[in-house]
């Protein structure tokens, strides 16, 4: 791969062929073809998400819910960003933590206590969110 492995550390890809991978990124892919291919994933792990977890499917839903509730609630456009995105921001923690229970689940089933704790800080992150989310909502519902 690389005649000398500092060139990767310093930043120079000179000692990298054309068609080379480096942490899985391959040299020749263009930009455009890069973001197609991101994009493409998203989605995929979107649907994957929807389709597998049922809380993630229950914040799409209550998003879908929120969308037009959110125009009775807000009295500025910002006050409306404040709401969807603090919904959505829910829905991208759970999204983390889903990626953290499927890689603790992948590494093994048995009960280790360093797994229930990551499994466990990962429920905490999604309940904080919540009550953040909660909290805009309220706030914004009362003044």
């Amino acid at each position: 791969m690389a005649e000398n492995p500092q060139s990767f550390e310093t930043g120079t890809m000179d000692a990298l062929d054309d068609d080379a991978t480096v942490y899985g990124i391959k040299t020749s892919v263009s930009p455009i073809t890069r973001f197609y291919n991101a994009t493409r994933y998203s989605i995929k792990g979107l649907k994957a998400t929807f389709f597998y977890e049922q809380a993630f499917r229950f914040e799409v839903y209550a998003l879908a819910a929120a969308i037009p509730l959110s125009y009775l609630v807000a009295d500025s456009a910002l006050d409306y960003v404040l709401l969807l995105g603090s919904i959505i921001f829910v829905m991208i923690v759970e999204l983390l933590n889903t990626g953290v229970e499927m890689v603790v689940d992948r590494i093994g089933v048995e009960h280790h206590e360093l797994s229930g704790r990551a499994k466990d800080a990962g429920s905490a992150a999604v309940f904080l969110a919540i009550l953040l989310s909660l909290s805009i909502w309220v706030t914004l519902a009362l003044t």
